[in-house]
């Protein structure tokens, strides 16, 4: 089976993720394919394969072909979830042998296609293999063509035991999509000293920094009254969260910062005259601005109860995770493995910070520092993502000279 089928095969299952659900994993469904990637582990002959009866998460450990040596045990993790944000289930993949770099009609249909001009960082893909979708569901590359790309790693292994490495540590975990991936990852069974989540993008891309995230509820409290007889009376919650909104810097917004810009979103709102409530993520790379953006975003409600009254405002927010680069730069051979890695694989390294977090930010603050590498997967979350399937055969070989160079020393 190459690498391109168990993605096809992987892709095909429905994985996606339920914020609302309340076990873990969130889903049911998820476990169709944690339970298939046990018995393809041990099938592969790995000798030490587990499955978390409760949580359902898989560890398994390809043990050291040199005891005699000290080496690392490295650590690879990816999620099987996807995101909630489009359908993952009915999952039409299509393969495009030799993509032209221009539009791709996902669905003839209903008229769906892909615009380069929309995604103008599609064309440096020109030339190679594509996996899309049929326009209806998302594909799945977050993070299955991360659960591929280690799956094959593994199945190298286990073909070339000539090949000599240390304790080669893998873990797929649920639920990563909607923040709870690590809830209930057994470090000390996973075993690793480093390890890399394989969760990222483009073919190159290292991230050994993300954003600090907080979470925030805030809830404003009216006055109903009848349309007809509110002059000076009516308070309008809903109306109360649009002038907190304008409150919060307009340019710290997610579409209008790039890089290490941190941001207020603004992600949901449910509500009437009498209560409202929104829901906001705020995120910031350095520690400091992080600190001082939790403060606007408080400062802001306190103004607003001053004008009104107290609690017509009220905000419930809580620390999510935090920029791991502290955690990753106390171990350089991480990082340094990983580039030389790509150094000799020829891949070009593109060291950019996460915009979001990965369950690796967590992992590091748990104690196992965890970088995230790419799976050649773009456009994530939506009818428009794709896997190219050249960037994942070259990652599978990135994968296995990281391998390969820790047990170098």
């Amino acid at each position: 089976m190459s690498a391109l089928e168990r993605f096809l095969r992987y892709v095909k299952i429905d994985t996606q993720s339920d914020e609302k659900g309340e076990g873990y994993p969130s889903t049911e469904k998820q476990k169709e394919l944690l339970d298939l990637l046990y018995r393809e582990l041990r099938a592969m002959g790995v000798p030490d394969v587990r499955q978390d009866k409760e949580y359902a998460c898989v560890y398994a450990v390809l043990p050291s072909n040199q005891p005699q040596k000290t080496i690392p045990s490295v650590g690879f993790i990816a999620h099987v979830d996807t995101a909630d944000a489009m359908s993952g289930a009915n999952v039409h993949p299509r393969v495009i042998e030799n993509y032209d770099g221009g539009d791709i009609l996902l669905n003839e249909e209903k008229g769906i296609r892909t615009k380069a001009e929309d995604f103008p960082e599609m064309k440096e893909l020109k030339g190679k293999r594509l996996v899309v979708t049929d326009g209806t569901t998302l594909l799945g590359a977050d993070d299955k063509a991360g659960v591929t790309e280690i799956m094959e790693m593994v199945q190298y292994f286990t073909m070339h035991p000539e090949i000599m490495h240390g304790n080669i540590c893998v873990a797929f975990t649920a639920d990563e999509e909607i923040g709870r991936g690590v809830d209930h990852f057994d470090i000390n069974a996973f075993g690793a000293n480093y390890a890399y989540t394989v969760d990222g993008g483009a073919l190159g891309e290292i991230s050994c920094e993300n954003f600090n995230a907080a979470d925030a509820k805030v809830t404003f409290h009216g006055r109903s009254m009848h349309p007809g007889d509110a002059k000076d009376k009516m308070i309008n919650a809903l109306t109360l969260q649009q002038e907190f909104d304008r409150m919060l810097p307009e340019q710290e917004r997610p579409e209008h910062t790039q890089g290490h810009e941190g941001f207020y979103h603004l992600t949901a709102v449910h509500g009437t005259v009498e209560k409202a409530v929104a829901s906001y993520i705020i995120r910031d790379h350095d520690d400091k601005l992080f600190e001082e953006r939790k403060k606007i975003f408080l400062d802001a409600a306190a103004k607003m109860n001053q004008k009104y009254s107290e609690d017509t405002v009220v905000v419930e927010s809580e620390d999510v995770y935090y920029n791991m680069k502290g955690r990753v730069d106390a171990h350089p051979v991480i990082m340094e493995t990983a580039l030389l890695a790509m150094k000799e694989t020829g891949i070009m390294p593109k060291v950019e910070p996460i915009r979001g977090g990965t369950d690796g930010a967590r992992l590091s603050f748990l104690g196992l520092p965890c970088p995230n590498l790419c799976t050649g997967g773009g456009n994530f979350h939506g009818k428009h993502e794709y896997l190219c399937v050249d960037d994942m055969e070259k990652i599978i070989e990135l994968l296995v000279r990281i391998v390969i160079l820790y047990s170098e020393g």
